[in-house]
């Protein structure tokens, strides 16, 4: 397994990890505790180290299955989960919006670590950025935890450049993780030029697009109900048949190296950045062993280039998010 350190901090990771939660929620009904945990494994098994989970997944029992499935290699391994939506921490009852008040997230860490069975989280993530909060208060309240060793490494998701800076100069950012792949190219604008200049790692979720760029799905495919891509407007047919132009590139270069697009994409993202880890999701081991084939996949810095410069052509219809989301996106 390769190893890429997120930015210049001292945190070592494999170069693919997992995202862990499709495995609990919002890709249809969560998969079986047993077999999820027998998948979490593997992945160590295979060279994995980075785990990625959140508070919100199902609520609580997204940490709770990654917990009692790295129990026993914790030492081995980087567990990353987040904290900032506004859920209540005895029933699980999302009240919607955010909430990053200090007592609040000093009170999540606490839960979080319980979930997750261990006495320190790796990689705290403020979800998303809160609007009522300042980020001088959320990057205060993370370097007591830090202090107090009950967290190593601050994070941020989706949030804008100018959070990341007010952030990063009162605790330390090490990662920031954030939507990014061909399907979704927005971080080029100007948040991977930051990140760089401010020597923090990437984290990208979302590396196939939600799926779609493995090539098996189409107008035709039908969702779980339960599916929460049914409300992107990306992943509607008639976006699905627009998009389809970047399968078709993908398509090309796979044939060529004799790999899925799945790999294609994947391997084109990790060639971007050293300091880039994507963390695809998945249920299936097999799927697990594809993704980590990208590790194999010799793109050279033409095919990346080649890669870049056509797909930049192709207009994605449709937003990545429902619109109420995206608002609270980037702050």
């Amino acid at each position: 397994m390769q190893i890429r350190k997120l930015g210049r901090s001292n945190l070592k990771v494999s170069a693919l990890g997992l995202g862990c939660m499709s495995m609990s929620a919002l890709y249809g009904p969560p998969g079986d505790k047993q077999e999820m945990i027998s998948l979490i494994r593997a992945a160590y098994e295979r060279g994995v180290t980075l785990f990625d989970t959140a508070e919100s997944y199902g609520p609580f029992i997204n940490e709770e299955l990654v917990g009692e499935a790295l129990q026993p290699i914790r030492d081995q391994v980087v567990i990353a989960t987040k904290f900032g939506f506004d859920i209540d921490m005895a029933t699980g009852e999302r009240r919607g919006g955010t909430n990053s008040r200090p007592k609040h997230i000093k009170a999540v860490a606490e839960a979080c670590l319980k979930r997750l069975r261990t006495d320190r989280i790796d990689l705290f993530y403020q979800h998303r950025v809160d609007p009522t909060v300042p980020i001088e208060d959320v990057a205060g309240a993370i370097r007591d935890l830090i202090a107090q060793g009950k967290v190593r490494h601050f994070g941020l998701s989706e949030a804008g450049v100018p959070t990341i800076r007010r952030a990063h100069a009162v605790q330390t950012v090490t990662a920031v993780q954030s939507e990014y792949s061909l399907f979704w190219r927005g971080p080029e604008a100007a948040l991977l030029s930051t990140l760089e200049e401010l020597g923090i790692g990437f984290v990208a979720f979302s590396p196939l697009g939600a799926g779609f760029l493995t090539g098996r799905i189409d107008e035709n495919t039908r969702l779980h109900p339960t599916d929460f891509r049914n409300s992107v407007p990306r992943f509607s047919p008639l976006a699905r048949k627009a998009n389809k132009a970047l399968i078709e590139v993908l398509e090309t270069f796979a044939v060529d190296k004799n790999a899925t697009l799945a790999q294609i994409a994947l391997a084109w993202l990790l060639a971007r950045k050293s300091w880039i880890v994507p963390i695809p999701g998945t249920t299936k081991l097999h799927r697990l062993e594809e993704n980590l084939g990208a590790l194999d996949v010799d793109l050279t810095a033409e095919d990346v280039s080649q890669i870049s410069e056509i797909t930049s052509r192709i207009e994605v219809r449709g937003d990545r998010l429902p619109e109420a989301i995206l608002k609270g996106i980037g702050l």
